[in-house]
């Protein structure tokens, strides 16, 4: 069973899972609005694996790197998560540049270790395996790692994290950067996952949609598709492999 720790006070962590229906297109910014248990979660892709939930518990941004100003429509995040040390997950002076004065971060152990001091100060490490809880909000660490040989190198088991977010009812998976393993398989009761393929660092759209068809997330955002050495994935592909039952959400990750 996975550890459990609470650092900040707050409302218990949420259980249970209420499968949602998909409400709308929000208000602009290319977001869609999910109804959640005493409200609406609005989440927004950014870029590449950079999005925002909006939620009855507050403002989460997800792996958030570049420009600032691409954040500029949104509001002060409450908290910031982040799967892993890799410039397209975490980069510090982005974060210097988002931070609220209440911002709180959750990274894995090796993410931690680099944050400024400052930064270090107002985070929480959270090892695969573990959970949290901060507020309204639990939070469980999914191993993300590589499986193939030749592609070890990129993300070794037992360091990246992925992470299953429980907000207002709402059970969200976010992949980070990951292969198809099992415990990707072995998730249960996601309402919406974020799942990554792109090669050579992750894997292919057919190990994706093998693996979500296996633990059946209501909906998917393929995310994180761009790659190296003619290793791009085409998200539509992707989509006609699912499983019937799987709806499929296009995010406007490249502009």
């Amino acid at each position: 069973m996975p550890s459990r720790r609470t650092f900040l006070t707050g409302a218990a962590a949420m259980g249970g899972i209420t499968l949602l229906p998909y409400n709308a297109i929000a208000g602009g910014h290319g977001a869609d609005s999910f109804a959640s248990n005493s409200g609406e979660i609005i989440i927004t892709p950014k870029s590449h694996a950079s999005f925002v939930m909006q939620t009855p518990a507050g403002t989460m941004y997800v792996d958030p790197v570049g420009d600032p100003e691409i954040y500029a429509d949104m509001p002060a995040p409450d908290m910031i998560v982040i799967t892993h040390e890799h410039g397209d997950h975490y980069n510090a002076e982005t974060l210097a540049a988002i931070m609220g004065d209440n911002t709180t971060m959750i990274t894995n152990p090796a993410v931690f270790e680099m944050l400024p001091d400052d930064m270090k100060a107002r985070a929480s490490s959270i090892a695969n395996g573990e959970s949290m809880t901060a507020g309204d909000v639990s939070i469980d660490a999914i191993p993300a790692y590589n499986t193939t040989e030749e592609r070890l190198n990129f993300h070794p088991q037992g360091r990246d994290n992925g992470y299953v977010i429980t907000v207002d009812g709402l059970r969200v998976y976010v992949s980070g950067d990951t292969e198809d393993t099992p415990e990707m398989r072995a998730l249960e009761n996601i309402d919406i996952a974020f799942v990554c393929m792109n090669l050579p660092f992750t894997m292919d759209a057919e190990a994706a949609a093998s693996a979500v068809t296996e633990f059946a997330p209501t909906y998917v955002y393929p995310y994180h598709y761009r790659g190296r050495d003619n290793g791009t994935q085409d998200p539509a592909a992707f989509a006609e492999m699912l499983a019937d039952g799987i709806e499929t959400k296009f995010g406007p990750w490249y502009g």
